[in-house]
């Protein structure tokens, strides 16, 4: 398996990927709005997309990360907003190695971390993180306000 940070050329390929992320979490498919969504992340820099490929090249999973920073910290931080894997390749590694590849990126950008949230019945997501290191946040209330 290959991991590596996503460019235009790959827009077909991650788009399609996005797409089934989106379906996952109950969005219609929406195949050229993922196309648009992605295609302008990376044109006005505002996410960074690994990519990774089997060894047979086949695509087998993505994630995004977003720039967000720690005003008290004075640093940079990273919101991994997305993270997916195509289901026959679920529990086989990529999910961990696209996470770990995550890490290291923000280890080189020297950021003070990475920030990511899951819904509380994500049990395998949780698990995931949790075996990587991640602590789940008690000492905090997150807050949405939809418009």
């Amino acid at each position: 398996m290959s991991i590596f940070k996503a460019t235009l050329s790959e827009l077909d390929v991650v788009s399609e990927l996005f797409n089934k992320y989106r379906i996952f979490y109950g969005q219609s498919s929406d195949l050229e709005g993922a196309k648009a969504f992605i295609k302008e992340r990376m044109e006005l820099k505002e996410s960074i997309i690994f990519l990774a490929i089997s060894d047979e090249g086949i695509s087998t999973g993505f994630v995004q990360l977003y720039p967000i920073f720690t005003s008290v910290g004075m640093n940079r931080k990273w919101l991994l907003n997305d993270l997916f894997v195509v289901e026959a390749y679920r529990r086989s590694g990529v999910g961990k190695a696209l996470m770990n590849r995550a890490k290291e990126f923000a280890i080189e950008t020297k950021a003070a971390g990475i920030l990511l949230e899951t819904t509380k019945d994500n049990v395998t997501a949780q698990a995931l993180y949790e075996s990587l290191g991640y602590e789940k946040e008690e000492s905090v209330f997150f807050y949405n306000l939809t418009l």
